[in-house]
Parts: structure tokens; C-alpha cells; sequence
């Protein structure tokens, strides 16, 4: 089993599958969709392909039901961020412990994990269902998970980004907030005759950064406070023109009691006591997600990697968003789990190979103790 996690990780990064919404002309799924889809068929298991979004296929792939047992779902998505300046990207480069490539961490080992434990289940004759969500998108709107939830449901859902080997219950939401703050155009020598919009954005970013400091004075017991960082700012024409307009986008991460109706509140009254012409609107946002640690299903997967790895589960929260947030919301118990590595969207990007095989394990011995 250990030879086949790392072969199929292996085949896996080999693939080039850039999310063509984060690059131009990028590769997207098609092509790894299909090696996962021949992959799971020869392996003895049920692939179906799902693509609403033509050229953007998902792959659902199951273990053979014997009988009326628990559906364990393990997702993984089958997109990667763009090159950079890597050397070799699409080289699996085995150095120790350590296999290189981009994918091999964010996230072709937690995929990889996923279908050797679906397969390992399904010989191992388990009377549920093993079903791994191959997802595209997941690096830019998620519309693959979107989409394949829409076609299957589960008791338990693993998501297998990569986690150190903890258990984690919760990671934060995010919002996107678009600022337009106006003014009045005129010629450089004429000030007085117009209003700068660039100047006036001063109050605003003073103010935000008031309100990333208030957040420090509630925090999650696994996630620490929420925060608040502008993203990106534009404005003005020319050298010799007052600006008429200044544009900052912000990026606010929230806590799982926070709305997105919480943030377009908070944005409201900060620019209506910076007393300027401004409005704001919401750009994109995702929920944040958790999981009862008393729920069942999180000591279904505590047990296993306490058997498993032979030490007691360790439980976290993550520091970045997942489909998690889909799945949990879909009414699914959910958590994630995965290997160790580091350099997810870097130009240094690996994965532990050990614990690799020993996040196949536990999802192994998480689907046997489960699906019954």
C-alpha cells in the first residue's frame, strides 16, 4: 500500500492542472480528471464525471456498497495554483522524506491518501460507502465541490488538505469589500477646485486599521481573533490631476459566529464616521466553518488516528479556507485531515512522503470503523 500512495502521488503532481481562472491559458483539470476517473476504474471502483461547467470536470469516485452502511466522503481538489518561478514544477522530485512538485502539498498527497483508502475499503468489504469528491476549482470559486454536492450526500466528510496530521474543526470565512471613495477632478495647479480622492482614502485605511485592531479583543479557542488587511488600491489619472476616485479592496477573515451582513456593518459605519463620499459593496465571500468537537463523527476520526499513529489525536484550526465550509453547510459532519509538508502556493512547494501513507492509514481505518 505505502508504494502505491507514492506512485499514485507521483503520477499525480506529474500532471499540469493550473487553474485557468488564477492563469490565462492554463491546463485546468481535463487532463488529471481523466487519469483519476482510468485510475479508479481499473482500480475496481465507480468514477462518474461531473462537468456543468464545461471544461471544468469534478470526478466523483466510490467503493462498491455491500450493504446498508455509514457513506464516508473524502474530498480533495485536482487544481493548482499557477508555476511562479519554479524550477520543474511538474517533477516529482524525491529527496528523503520529502517529494517535491507543485500540488505535492496543496493538495496531490490529501487526493492521493483519499483513493487508496477508497480502494483499500472497498477490498476490505466494508457493507457502506467510500466516496471520494475529486473537486476542481478550489483554488478560485469552488464550483467543482458546488457541484458535486448537488449529486451525492455522506454521514461523515473528510476533507484531506493538508493538516500536519491534526484534526482540524474550524477555519475562518472571508470577505471581500470593494471601496470606491470619490472626489472632484482638477488640474494640478488648481487644487482648490477640486477634491482628492486619494487623500481623503487616508481617514478610511486609518480607520480600518482601528478595526483590525478592536478584533484582537476576541478571539476563537482555535482560531485566534479575525482580521482585517487591505488587499489592493488604486486611484487617479495622470501626475497633474486631482483624483477624482481611489479604489481599495480589503479582505476581512471571520470567525464562525460572523456574517457576511456583520462585515457590510461594520464597513457601513466605519466610512460614515470618516465623513466622506464613499460607498462599499461585498465582491465575494465564504462562510467560515466548524464542527462540534463533541459531534460523534469527530471521535470516529480521533480513535482512528489515535490506532492508527499510536499517539492521541491532536485537534485544531486551520488557518486558511477549505470546501469544508460547503460541505459542512450541506448538513454533512465534517473535518479535515492531512499530511505534513510545506510551500503551499510557493515556488518551494513538498510533502512528507511518511505522512503521506500514514494520512492513507488513518482514512482507512477511519472508513472501516465508519462505514458499518
Amino acid at each position: 500500500m505505502e508504494r502505491d500512495v507514492v506512485d499514485l502521488l507521483t503520477r499525480l503532481v506529474e500532471i499540469d492542472s493550473v487553474n485557468p481562472s488564477l492563469v490565462t491559458g492554463a491546463a485546468g483539470e481535463v487532463a488529471i480528471a481523466e487519469f483519476v476517473a482510468a485510475w479508479a476504474l481499473e482500480a475496481g471502483l465507480r468514477a462518474e464525471v461531473v462537468e456543468e461547467t464545461p471544461g471544468r470536470p469534478s470526478v466523483v469516485v466510490r467503493s462498491n456498497r455491500t450493504g446498508g452502511g455509514r457513506t464516508l466522503l473524502l474530498c480533495g481538489h485536482l487544481d493548482t495554483v499557477g508555476v511562479g518561478g519554479m524550477t520543474d514544477p511538474l517533477t516529482a522530485r524525491v529527496d528523503g522524506d520529502r517529494l517535491y512538485g507543485r500540488g505535492a502539498y496543496d493538495m496531490k498527497a490529501g487526493l492521493a491518501a483519499a483513493l487508496i483508502a477508497c480502494r483499500e475499503a472497498d477490498r476490505a468489504g466494508i457493507t457502506g460507502e467510500v466516496v471520494v469528491a475529486a473537486a476542481s476549482d478550489e483554488e478560485h470559486s469552488s464550483i467543482g465541490v458546488q457541484q458535486v454536492l448537488q449529486h451525492l450526500t455522506a454521514d461523515g466528510a473528510i476533507v484531506c488538505e493538508p493538516t500536519e496530521l491534526t484534526v482540524v474543526t474550524a477555519h475562518k470565512g472571508f470577505v471581500w469589500t470593494e471601496i470606491e471613495v470619490f472626489g472632484k477632478a482638477a488640474h494640478g495647479s488648481r487644487p482648490h477646485l477640486g477634491e482628492d480622492a486619494i487623500l481623503k482614502t487616508g481617514p478610511v485605511l486609518v480607520a480600518l486599521e482601528r478595526l483590525n485592531d478592536s478584533l484582537r479583543g476576541r478571539a476563537h479557542p482555535r482560531l485566534g481573533p479575525g482580521t482585517l488587511h487591505a488587499s489592493l488600491i488604486t486611484g487617479g489619472r495622470e501626475e497633474s490631476t486631482v483624483p477624482d476616485l481611489c479604489v481599495l479592496t480589503i479582505e476581512r477573515r471571520t470567525l464562525p459566529d460572523e456574517t457576511v451582513a456583520d462585515v457590510e456593518r461594520d464597513v457601513a459605519e466605519l466610512l460614515a464616521s470618516c465623513e466622506v463620499r464613499a460607498t462599499s459593496r461585498t465582491t465575494l465571500s465564504r462562510e467560515p466553518f466548524e464542527t462540534d468537537e463533541g459531534h460523534a463523527f469527530v471521535g470516529v476520526v480521533t480513535e482512528a488516528v489515535a490506532e492508527t499513529l499510536g499517539r492521541p489525536a491532536e485537534l485544531a484550526g486551520a488557518s486558511y479556507w477549505a470546501d469544508s465550509a460547503f460541505i459542512s453547510a450541506a448538513g454533512i459532519p465534517t473535518v479535515l485531515f492531512g499530511p505534513s509538508g510545506d510551500g503551499a502556493h510557493a515556488e518551494v512547494e513538498w510533502v512528507s512522503l511518511e505522512g503521506t501513507v500514514e494520512c492513507a492509514r488513518v482514512l482507512i481505518a477511519t472508513a472501516k470503523g465508519f462505514c458499518r
